[in-house]
């Protein structure tokens, strides 16, 4: 990918989505429209998947970051409690860590299960939400046969185990529409105004059009339980999923 960018910030996170420290430069810092840096990993939320939480680290203090915006400016909402580094400021970035990684891993099952419901039930996604791991999809089925949830939860962590690679790359809109499915919802919620599209593939079982952090193959998701299957109406089921605690194994 080249170098994606909101504003004024260059979007480190969509380039790698391992990082969780960097060096930037303050570009802007007020206390009611945030602190912009001239390049951030803050993933600032989108696709079900909340933003990130972290801190700023300059002249021997820390700002504490609590949520993020994203408008003109990718902007960094500051902890009240904390003190704003001036403009010009060289301050060194930093995730939460365990944050971050859950809700890649959870981002990563969802698509997972997305790919498992649709190859084997022909199912489209009508909404989603996620938390650390947990988090549910809901899908336009008609019918669920007996046996339903522990098919589901068998077939993910079968596609867990296959150990697929989770990869992340941009195509021109056009190109990426020709993708036989890419929109995995029900209703086609790519903006208009997109011209580049970013892809999620999951090699040999899905591919989406997303904007998302993800892990870099299914073992690292851990083992999926399917915690509960709802009716939220005819014809529409709620998919809820949780995630062990720890992963074993992976790349």
């Amino acid at each position: 990918m080249g170098e994606p960018a909101t504003g004024r910030t260059t979007r480190l996170e969509l380039q790698d989505a391992r990082l969780r420290e960097w060096d930037a430069i303050v570009l802007a810092s007020d206390p009611d429209t945030g602190i912009v840096l001239d390049a951030s990993a803050f993933y600032p939320g989108g696709g079900g998947q909340p933003p990130d939480h972290g801190v700023l680290l300059w002249g021997g203090v820390q700002t504490r970051i609590v949520d993020v915006r994203r408008g003109d400016d990718l902007a960094l909402v500051p902890d009240p409690e904390d003190p704003l580094p001036p403009v010009g400021t060289a301050v060194r970035g930093a995730i939460e860590d365990d944050r971050r990684t859950a809700l890649m891993r959870t981002h990563s099952g969802l698509h997972l299960l997305s790919g498992v419901v649709f190859r084997d039930f022909g199912a489209l996604v009508t909404g989603s939400n996620m938390d650390p791991l947990s988090g549910r999809l809901d899908f336009n089925l008609d019918e669920v046969p007996a046996g339903f949830k522990e098919a589901v939860e068998e077939a993910c962590n079968a596609e867990v185990s296959r150990d697929r690679a989770i990869t992340a790359y941009e195509l021109p809109r056009a190109e990426a529409l020709a993708i036989p499915d890419v929109i995995r919802t029900a209703t086609n919620l790519l903006p208009e105004t997109i011209e580049i599209v970013r892809i999620v593939d999951i090699a040999g079982l899905d591919v989406q059009a997303d904007g998302g952090t993800h892990v870099a193959s299914t073992s690292q998701i851990g083992t999926i339980r399917v915690a509960k299957v709802e009716s939220k109406g005819k014809g529409f089921r709620r998919i809820r999923i949780t995630l062990a605690s720890a992963v074993n194994g992976g790349r």
